[in-house]
């Protein structure tokens, strides 16, 4: 049976909320959680917003599912961010005990890949490349128009 509920559906979710990120003039990074078929959190980088370094996608999202469970442990959660995680976000995964990791586009220059997967809880699982194009382009657009 065909579920819409898959990687590419939450992985556009993801995208909306760094749609929301370029409109307001931060780095366009969104993510969701995901629980049982269920978006339980939505966020988008706000750094520039909140003045803060840490107020990445990935955080605040963790922050909110984590409330909206009354856990700090995300090990029945996917995350689906639309760039690969930086390590701070990765070692907030690890911590969080995230089950199950989806992102779109690589990060060469700041992914936590760079330093091997390590960084991640060892039972979260990973998949990638999930509307890499799409992802990849809205980043692209966004450092194309500032230089």
């Amino acid at each position: 049976m065909f579920s819409v509920f898959n990687d590419e559906y939450f992985m556009r979710q993801a995208l909306l909320e760094a749609k929301k990120a370029y409109e307001e003039g931060e780095v366009p990074v969104g993510a969701v959680v995901v629980c049982a078929n269920q978006v339980i959190a939505k966020a988008y980088n706000q750094t520039e917003r909140l003045k803060d370094v840490t107020a990445h996608a990935e955080i605040l999202a963790i922050t909110a599912a984590s409330e909206f469970l009354g856990s700090k442990y995300l090990d029945d959660c996917t995350l689906y961010v639309t760039l690969e995680p930086c390590t701070m976000c990765a070692g907030a995964l690890a911590w969080a005990q995230l089950g199950k990791l989806v992102y779109g586009a690589t990060d060469d220059k700041r992914g936590y890949l760079r330093f091997g997967n390590e960084l991640l809880h060892p039972k979260t699982k990973i998949a990638y490349g999930i509307l890499e194009q799409e992802c990849s382009s809205l980043l692209t657009l966004f450092f194309a128009e500032r230089r």
